[in-house]
């Protein structure tokens, strides 16, 4: 007897092969002029798989993927799953210099890319590594034409790789918002677990029609075996616009998506927000980063209860907690501040400074266990060590329980502002800054003050018809002081066209601090 063997729960591969093979004719894929079934799924998956495997690249071998929304962007991940490569997703909006970076931190064998696109850059990273194997979704100058080779092959079977629950699926780069990128290992049990809580407790609806309007090289992964095993289809954007997005959700009557809150917000300033043409929709998942409640608040208004947070990050993904619809409640204001309940498949606690657990109701850093925490951060022995310190993930993010078990995440341990001696968390004033009619977004920063050490800026995108001035900046900083204290209230505010974000769609705070902290002593956290 092998336990090993006799005890291994189903993986991602096992659960795609199994989702792949429930349906034949029924669509799959939406995506621009393709529309392809559960068998054209499989098929393609069956092709790409071998094309991989001429290439020499199997279990353990490590691929990275660079592509706009395009149909075969989702074989390719199913085909990497089922030959035990090791994939790395480089952001489409990454500089050069982040893509060598990564290619050298996660030792990559092979880049899959969209020759539409990235030709130039696949060209360019060739010739920085010059044994990186091409793999173009199509004719290129640079490599291999991944669609033909694929096409000499005919349709097999799917198998599952021989692979266990500690082998490597991913290795994905955090955004750096606190600092040098960590590649965050992350087994075949953490997807697989991830996906076990997602069916027990995200609200799918009944018939799934799931609208992307994210990048499919990071999205779709964590909704593939959901929908597959719901029976459901992806449609997919080529690149986010809003009235698209109105316009594929009327006339396809989807019924679900997921969206980042800066996303929600564009979509919530459309004056089809309120056309009917939000009808069919019965669940929109948010996350990746704090949602104003303000905002939150307009569009429970606007829609009803159809939202539906989830709260993770790269290290322990998407389900350490999440609040359901019932819970986004309109008579329960305070409560849209909330990530919701912690799931009860993770165990999670807050804990002091010294790793003791804080007292009811004082907020302390989110710590977590259980098979949704990854293997460690490749070659970062300190780095890994230090997130793992007294048995726990660390996550960086300070929270608080109320007396009805739902956590607020207060905010990031590194964003915290230490002004004057006082602590400030960001996050406590871009709510209440949100909360004015002519705020569409904000971020608050902490920047360098002679007298202070640091000081509260916060940095905004008004919406559509507001102006900037002096008196719009001093009712701001008046409704803040109101609201929280002198100390939280911004000592400048700057009115922005837009805010940069990291490749998950979340307020890259780094990239904003960078700028007001360039040539002083202080690096930026």
């Amino acid at each position: 007897m092998n336990p090993s063997e006799l005890y291994q729960p189903p993986l991602m591969p096992h659960l795609l092969v199994e989702g792949l093979n429930r349906y034949n004719d029924e669509p799959c894929l939406y995506l621009g002029d393709t529309v392809a079934s559960y068998k054209d799924v499989r098929e393609s998956t069956s092709q790409m798989v071998q094309a991989l495997q001429s290439q020499g690249l199997g279990v353990g071998s490590r691929v990275a993927i660079i592509s706009a929304n395009r149909p075969e962007v989702l074989s390719n991940i199913a085909a990497m799953q089922l030959t035990g490569c090791i994939g790395t997703p480089l952001h489409p909006l990454g500089a050069l210099d982040d893509h060598i970076y990564i290619l050298e931190a996660a030792e990559i064998e092979a880049l899959v890319f969209d020759p539409s696109v990235f030709s130039e850059i696949a060209g360019a990273l060739k010739a920085r590594f010059p044994d990186l194997k091409l793999l173009g979704f199509g004719p290129n100058e640079v490599g291999e034409d991944y669609m033909a080779l694929a096409a000499q092959f005919e349709p097999k079977p799917l198998e599952v790789p021989d692979i266990g629950p500690e082998s490597l699926a991913s290795v994905n780069f955090t955004g750096g918002t606190t600092g040098k990128p960590k590649g965050v290992m992350s087994p075949h049990r953490v997807s697989a677990y991830m996906t076990q809580v997602q069916l027990a407790e995200w609200e799918f609806p009944e018939e799934v029609r799931m609208l992307f309007a994210t990048p499919l090289s990071h999205a779709a992964a964590a909704f593939f075996v959901p929908i597959l095993q719901k029976g459901g289809a992806f449609y997919v954007m080529q690149g986010f616009d809003i009235d698209e997005f109105y316009n594929m959700v009327k006339e396809h009557q989807i019924t679900c998506t997921f969206l980042v809150p800066v996303m929600l917000y564009f979509i919530m300033d459309s004056p089809r927000a309120t056309d009917g043409s939000m009808d069919s929709m019965e669940t929109i998942f948010y996350g990746a980063s704090p949602m104003s409640p303000a905002r939150l608040q307009e569009g429970l208004e606007k829609w009803g209860q159809i939202f539906y947070q989830c709260f993770g990050q790269s290290e322990c993904p998407m389900v350490i907690s999440n609040m359901s619809r019932k819970d986004h409640d309109l008579a329960k204001p305070e409560r849209l501040s909330s990530a919701g309940r912690p799931t009860p498949w993770v165990q999670l606690a807050l804990l002091d400074q010294d790793g003791n657990r804080v007292p009811e109701g004082e907020p302390g850093e989110i710590c977590v266990r259980g098979p949704l925490v990854m293997a460690g951060y490749k070659d970062m022995p300190e780095q890994t060590a230090e997130a793992f310190e007294g048995n726990w993930l660390h996550t960086g993010d300070v929270g608080k329980f109320d007396d009805e078990g739902f956590l607020y995440i207060v905010d990031r341990t590194k964003d915290m502002i230490v002004t004057g001696g006082f602590n400030v968390f960001p996050r406590e004033v871009e709510d209440v800054l949100a909360t004015h009619d002519a705020v569409g977004q904000v971020v608050v920063v902490g920047v360098p003050d002679e007298q202070w050490g640091e000081a509260v800026k916060a940095v905004i995108v008004l919406k559509p018809g507001a102006e900037a001035g002096d008196a719009l900046e001093n009712q701001l900083q008046a409704l803040v002081k109101e609201k929280k204290g002198s100390v939280q209230s911004p000592k400048s505010i700057d009115f922005v066209a837009g805010i940069p974000l990291t490749p998950v769609g979340k307020p890259d705070k780094k990239a904003v601090k960078a700028q007001y902290w360039e040539g002083t002593d202080r690096s930026v956290g």
